[in-house]
């Protein structure tokens, strides 16, 4: 019983920050610039992850061509989604930005499906991915016509950050995974190399002036620390207790903290296409999984 509630406890917990990591973004972006936030997230990341090394013992990986695509990895999905989505938050709330982040699973669907053959598009993940777009279309108002304003460009950026994160888990899986590399040392390959990567891009992207305050501290410290270094340790407990399949249902869970977070935090609007949107997108996660098909009754499968 204790087991199966610290991995419950772990689970709302992972939610939790991955759902709040808008808000903290959004809080950041008060005093330093999407560039800043994003080196502060990365750089707080990788700190927390190697406190975890450390206190575990685990030794660094010595395969040079496993680090190349570490290196990969980390401008898919730390990187380009990090600036893309502390950009966007500029301009659109922090809930809005939460939805946008669950399309996740069927961009990474739909970049599996065109390079891996074992991935291919079934009835399921084809209804899914309609979903999908059907709720991205609504986010977007399209009905509403197109006008390319800040807004409708930050919804891109959103979009744009997690394909990147489909292509990044659909390269983790082609070439990372392959070689049984530790889950936290690979994450924290990533996010150290990521690291470096905005650091090195800081004296030309990031020199705006620095506004300090104790909320913009604190929240990129638990943005970097757990947002991106610690929850990386509490998903990688979930799926070995629950499973990838049950595992992913956090996923369902992260917009609805995203945006009750944005409202009640920070008082965002949220409009009647935002949540149709968001049910959408989930319905579309779901059909692509198959669990929207109707379960045959027991007395049809029952054995005698």
């Amino acid at each position: 019983m204790p087991r199966r509630f610290g991995v419950t406890a772990r689970f709302v917990a992972l939610a939790t920050v991955w759902g709040a990591s808008f808000l903290f973004i959004k809080v950041g972006l008060e005093g330093l610039s999407p560039a800043q936030v994003a080196l502060a997230r990365a750089g707080f990341g990788a700190l927390g992850l190697a406190v975890i090394l450390v206190v575990r013992r685990r030794p660094l990986p010595r395969d040079p061509a496993l680090w190349g695509h570490l290196a990969v990895v980390s401008v898919l999905l730390c990187v380009g989604p990090f600036l893309l989505f502390s950009w966007a938050e500029q301009y659109i709330p922090s809930g809005l930005a939460s939805i946008f982040n669950a399309t996740t699973p069927l961009l990474t669907m739909l970049f599996a499906a065109a390079t891996l053959p074992a991935e291919r598009l079934t009835r399921p993940r084809t209804v899914g991915l309609l979903l999908g777009f059907a709720g991205v279309l609504t986010l977007v108002g399209v009905w509403q016509g197109i006008d390319l304003t800040h807004e409708l460009t930050a919804q891109l950026a959103c979009l744009g950050a997690t394909t990147c994160y489909g292509a990044a888990f659909v390269y983790l899986r082609r070439f990372v995974s392959p070689r049984g590399a530790d889950p936290v040392t690979v994450a924290f390959g990533q996010v150290g190399f990521a690291t470096v990567i905005l650091g090195l891009l800081a004296p030309a992207v990031a020199t705006s002036p620095v506004h300090l305050s104790t909320a913009v501290v604190l929240s990129m410290l638990v943005l970097g620390v757990f947002g991106t270094g610690v929850a990386y340790a509490w998903n990688t407990a979930i799926v070995a207790a629950w499973g990838a399949a049950n595992a992913s249902a956090v996923t369902y869970l992260t917009p609805v903290v995203g945006v009750v977070l944005g409202v009640v935090v920070l008082n965002e609007p949220v409009h009647w296409n935002e949540p149709v949107g968001a049910v959408l997108v989930v319905l579309g996660i779901l059909a692509s999984h198959g669990r929207l098909r109707p379960r045959r009754k027991a007395a049809l499968t029952a054995g005698p």
